[in-house]
């Protein structure tokens, strides 16, 4: 499958994935995606970091129409995520029915089909899963 964007996430050979971040070299905070511009101190003293793959699900609710330019299936869930490692992240989830979602809950980084490409092929992006699915 190709990524729906370069640089934006990994999946691992054990069957994991991981945010493909940064860490500021002055305030040691971790950002998604990465950026040459620390977003939080704006120091330019940024180094790769890999995110993930699990984090605790803040904020959350299910998309019934698709956005302009979405060429994915709806519904979908979409929420916010904190990773393990700080960083708070806007995504997808597996899990579009939000009677099966609930804020605090652990979750996990995967990589999911998105769309299929304008030659058939399938296009991939990251979301988030509840644990134990």
């Amino acid at each position: 499958m190709q990524p729906v964007r370069e640089g934006l996430f990994r999946a691992c050979d054990d069957g994991t994935a991981r945010l493909l971040g940064g860490r500021c070299g002055e305030c040691q905070r971790v950002h998604f995606p990465r950026g040459e511009t620390c977003p939080y101190c704006s120091a330019e003293d940024c180094s790769d970091a890999e995110l993930g793959p699990r984090g605790t699900l803040w904020l959350y609710t299910s998309v019934l129409r698709a956005p302009p330019g979405y060429r994915g299936d709806v519904p979908f869930g979409f929420g916010i995520v904190e990773l393990e490692q700080g960083a708070r992240v806007i995504s997808r989830l597996t899990e579009a029915d939000p009677a099966r979602l609930r804020r605090g809950q652990s979750m996990r980084l995967v990589v999911d089909r998105l769309h299929n490409d304008e030659d058939g092929n399938p296009v991939s992006t990251y979301a988030f899963a509840p644990e134990g699915e």
